[in-house]
């Protein structure tokens, strides 16, 4: 191609320069678009910015031009859009304004907000809220309507962090779970996602499941309970409970992982991922007996996790290497990361307990997941609904793309 041949650079008008807003709105159809722009077209104008809303059947359709040479042919536009939106029954407003849309803010993000139902209460409140850090919302869209509802507002205007720290605060207060990343291409590279197991991939706690086959639930809980009080720590109470398994045949792992009970959502989430080229790990206090099972049948690219010690058929109640305890989660984190060739901060970390906290506080989105309140608190967002799939929703993935890429594989 010729230097001749190339096309002039689209015109963007200066502040000052004359352009018109055509609004149009009624029931939509097909061909509405084509046949504005077609209409507009014959008064030689460009296309400075265009989008469109469809909502229950009904359109909003907006195109800003530049304005049209010569006096008279402004009134021409007008009455011709006029008489084509009326001639389809649709409405028509055409404003008359100079330059572009105003300059975004400086400090962009994308705030989800899940509901289960999504009350306009809560809406409310968390506008407001953004409006009161200095945001602007620029654009909200609806990412899925079940199994919770769930919306996205592009908002400018106020850092990620103070904005992240203000809606924290209002969605305890409405209950509603609300997540606020950084826009940027950042976001799009996330690459890898890092689960905890019990109680977040899966709905039981492994131990249990063990113990319940030795007759010692009891005992084991209070163990547990311990620990929670403080009185042990993790690796402390990893020992204690697994020395009351000492003697259980090792062919009760099979009895465990057939009743091990993914988490609603669990599958969505990891093929999903998957299909988007993300690499998918967990790492867990459990035991390798349990998530070795669950790499194989889930796909998974990594998996670390304590395992039991077996002798002559049987489990001995001690485990064998390095225990994998709260900071340990995190040092896999980074391991797993620096094997997948993905920076840290490209990393999401999915976890409901203090156990899990290192590895949510140590990747760049840390989610908790029904989690106790001490790690809701400290981790980047909360998922408070009982679907494992919705944490698809925080990186930007509506369910219709999510139907849309498994109708496409079953067809």
């Amino acid at each position: 191609m010729s230097a001749s041949q190339i096309p002039p650079a689209t015109t963007v008008p200066a502040d000052d320069d004359p352009t018109l807003l055509v609004k149009i709105f009624g029931k939509d159809r097909p061909g509405l678009t084509a046949g504005l722009c077609d209409t507009l077209a014959g008064y030689g104008v460009d296309i400075v910015d265009i989008e469109q809303v469809v909502t229950r059947g009904r359109i909003v359709l907006c195109v800003l031009v530049t304005a049209p040479k010569g006096d008279a042919a402004e009134g021409e536009l007008r009455a011709t859009v006029h008489t084509w939106a009326e001639s389809l029954r649709m409405q028509a407003e055409i404003i008359s304004g100079r330059g572009d849309n105003r300059p975004r803010g400086t400090g962009r993000s994308h705030v989800t907000v899940l509901g289960h139902p999504l009350t306009a209460e809560a809406v409310a409140a968390i506008a407001s809220r953004i409006t009161g850090t200095g945001g602007n919302i620029d654009r909200i869209f609806r990412l899925a309507k079940y199994p919770v509802t769930a919306v996205e507002f592009e908002v400018s205007g106020a850092e990620t962090e103070p904005l992240r720290t203000a809606l924290a605060t209002e969605a305890a207060d409405i209950g509603v779970d609300v997540a606020v990343v950084a826009s940027g291409l950042q976001r799009r590279a996330q690459r890898l996602v890092v689960m905890d197991v019990d109680s977040t991939l899966i709905q039981d706690e492994v131990i249990e499941l063990f113990a319940a086959h030795a007759g010692c639930e009891a005992e084991v809980a209070e163990v547990t309970a311990r620990a929670m009080r403080g009185e042990l720590d993790f690796e402390q109470s990893l020992h204690a409970r697994v020395a009351l398994l000492a003697g259980i045949d090792e062919s009760v792992v099979e009895k465990v992982r057939a009743e091990v009970r993914l988490t609603p959502g669990a599958r969505t989430l990891i093929r999903t991922l998957k299909r988007l080229g993300y690499q998918v790990g967990v790492v867990s206090g459990g035991f390798t007996q349990v998530t070795d099972d669950l790499q194989e049948r889930l796909g998974l690219d990594f998996a670390s996790a304590n395992t039991l010690e077996v002798a002559d058929g049987k489990l001995t109640g001690r485990v064998i290497g390095e225990v994998v305890d709260r900071a340990g989660k995190a040092r896999l984190l980074r391991r797993f990361a620096a094997e997948a060739g993905v920076p840290l901060v490209q990393t999401v970390a999915i976890g409901d307990g203090a156990n899990d906290l290192d590895m949510l506080n140590a990747a760049g989105l840390g989610v908790a997941f029904n989690a106790k309140p001490v790690v809701r608190e400290a981790a980047h967002t909360a998922v408070n609904v009982p679907f494992l799939d919705t944490v698809l929703y925080l990186l930007g993935v509506t369910r219709d793309e999510v139907e849309a890429a498994d109708a496409h594989v079953e067809d």
